[in-house]
């Protein structure tokens, strides 16, 4: 039975029932929204297209369905609903066999309900544990949509244009603003109001401590930092494999993707896209030596003009930096937690637990240990090991081409974000962020799978020619 006559009817009767009790200007709005539910109930793919835009554009957007969560997180949760009723009704293929990282994960996210259950039952802490499970849950999800929904590479390609138009909208918003009143970041804060953020207040006073560096939608600089580490590649390789628009958007991502870093002042996201960047290098992938060249140029001239950045590259070499001697703090701290929590803490709160003398930690690795215990941090490990040996290079040198240029843009994303994980901990379980982390990893996953599988020949019949 189609999706569409019981769609219809249950609409039908839910819009009169509004007419009868609500205003007009609010049933129009009731009405727009609705039929963008129903829009992505038929069609899965345009909710996670629409995912890709919002998630990085306003990835804090809020939205009541009976909790408050973000509309990306709301758009996943309406996706998977939209293929659950597809399958029931039969209007999806048939899902192709697990690949065994995705089958890894899936045991990885089984095994986070042992720290859950722990952390809800021993941590004396104010917190909603299941709901953040829950939310943590459904982010890594994202990976299981890709080979459901993005079984093409056209369908692909698709996706990478919705994640490209959505970053140049969040530069577009950030980084004018920020030139504008650099020391001021209420002008970011009304519009971010204005745009469904909730808790403004609460951003605000995030804010206050980084006045001198840029935010955005991502709020924390080192959060904005880190998205565009990971999403600055992908935008490089696909503008200069494509022609007219699409080229322009790679570009143009591309190119204030690296002002937009700079400006936030996020040193680890800088040092994990230049050593990944050396190592595209030492593969002899076209246009790297030119774009670490131009980099270095373009980063000369910012770091002349632009104080703050001054300021965070001379910290480097400062004993009294205050963020380095944190974290060193954090190091020392450490095994503390490791020896009081060790199945971890759960998700009923972050680090560091309530009513200790702990410190948190500013890794993504060791914040795993605390979450999830040491257990955890190596079921973590298997699954981008696996990841890893399914998508590596096969070649010594690689070379940069249209056909390729999706699987090694992802690639080199999700490098740095790995690598910037020694750095800080924002790929780990900072919503909606790390769910753009493992969509991008499915995609990487299966471009490798469609390059690097051996096409069996064409057979061709006897006595005639191909």
């Amino acid at each position: 039975m189609p999706l569409a006559l019981p769609m219809a009817l249950l609409c039908s009767l839910f819009f009169g029932v509004l007419a009868w009790l609500l205003p007009a200007p609010k049933v129009l709005a009731a009405m727009v929204g609705v039929a963008g539910i129903c829009t992505v109930l038929r069609k899965p793919l345009w909710g996670l297209l629409l995912f890709a835009f919002i998630a990085t554009f306003l990835p804090y957007t809020t939205v009541n369905v009976g909790i408050r969560t973000t509309v990306s997180e709301a758009l996943v949760l309406l996706v998977w609903g939209s293929v659950m009723a597809q399958n029931m009704f039969g209007q999806l293929p048939r899902a192709p066999a697990r690949l065994r990282t995705e089958r890894l994960l899936l045991a990885f996210m089984l095994f986070s309900l042992l720290p859950f259950l722990v952390g809800q039952f021993t941590i004396a802490a104010t917190g909603n544990g299941p709901v953040n499970w829950i939310r943590w849950l459904l982010n890594l999800s994202v990976l299981f949509l890709v080979p459901r929904l993005l079984d093409t590479e056209a369908k692909r390609e698709q996706l990478v244009v919705g994640i490209l138009l959505g970053t140049l909208a969040l530069l577009l918003l950030s980084i004018p603003l920020y030139i504008k009143n650099h020391t001021n970041a209420d002008s970011l804060v009304d519009v971010l109001g204005k745009l469904g953020y909730g808790s403004v207040g609460d951003v605000s006073k995030t804010l206050e401590g980084f006045s001198s560096r840029m935010s955005s939608p991502w709020i924390h600089p080192n959060i904005t930092g880190g998205a565009m580490a990971l999403l600055v590649p992908v935008a490089a390789c696909y503008g200069l494999t494509r022609e007219g628009w699409r080229q322009g958007l790679g570009i143009a991502v591309a190119l204030l993707g690296l002002l937009g870093l700079l400006l936030t002042g996020s040193r680890g996201a800088l040092i994990s896209l230049v050593i990944v960047l050396m190592w595209l290098a030492r593969k002899r992938v076209p246009y790297t030596g030119r774009v670490l060249m131009a980099g270095a140029v373009a980063g000369a001239l910012v770091l002349i003009f632009y104080p703050p950045l001054q300021e965070r590259v001379l910290d480097l070499f400062s004993s009294t930096d205050a963020s380095t001697s944190v974290r060193f703090d954090e190091y020392a701290n450490f095994p503390r937690a490791m020896l009081m929590y060790p199945l971890g803490i759960g998700f009923k709160v972050d680090p560091p637990v309530p009513g200790t003398d702990l410190s948190g930690i500013s890794n993504l690795y060791l914040n795993d240990i605390y979450k999830l215990g040491l257990l955890g941090l190596i079921m973590f490990l298997v699954v981008i090991r696996s990841w890893w040996k399914a998508v590596r290079p096969p070649q010594k040198t690689l070379t940069l081409t249209r056909d390729n240029a999706l699987w090694l843009g992802s690639l080199t994303g999700l490098l740095a974000a790995l690598v910037s994980g020694l750095f800080d901990h924002y790929f780990s379980f900072t919503m909606v962020l790390i769910a753009l982390f493992w969509l991008l990893l499915g995609l990487n996953l299966h471009e490798a799978k469609r390059l690097f599988t051996p096409r069996e020949p064409v057979a061709v019949a006897q006595g005639k020619h191909p």
